[in-house]
C-alpha cells in the first residue's frame, strides 16, 4: 500500500465514524418514522450505535476536538431519543406517523 492510499485510509478510519453518528442522529430527529421494526432490528441499531460510540471514543486523539464532541453528542441524543415514548423507543425516531396508503 502507498502512502497515499494509507493516508486516505487512515482518514476514512478517523473521521466515518464521527460522521455515521452525527448524520444518523439528524436523520432519526428530523425524519418520521412510519413502521415499527422487528425486535431484532431494534437491539441491532443499538448495539451498533454503541460500538460506534466506543469507536469513536477509541479514536479520540485522532479526531479534531470539536468534532469528537459533536459525535459524542449526537451519540448519546440517538439513545436519548428513545426515552420519548413507545414509538421512540422501537423506531429510534422522535416522531411516529403511519403512512399514507
Amino acid at each position: 500500500m502507498s502512502d497515499q492510499q494509507s493516508a486516505t485510509a487512515g482518514l476514512i478510519v478517523r473521521y466515518v465514524p464521527a460522521g455515521y453518528l452525527i448524520a444518523t442522529f439528524l436523520w432519526r430527529v428530523s425524519a418520521p418514522a412510519h413502521e415499527y421494526p422487528g425486535r431484532f432490528s431494534t437491539y441491532l441499531e443499538m448495539t451498533i450505535d454503541a460500538l460506534v460510540i466506543a469507536g469513536v471514543i477509541a479514536l479520540r486523539s485522532h479526531v479534531r476536538k470539536p468534532l469528537f464532541w459533536l459525535a459524542i453528542a449526537a451519540g448519546i441524543g440517538l439513545f436519548a431519543s428513545r426515552l420519548n415514548g413507545d414509538a421512540s423507543w422501537w423506531t429510534g425516531h422522535l416522531f411516529h406517523s403511519l403512512s399514507p396508503r
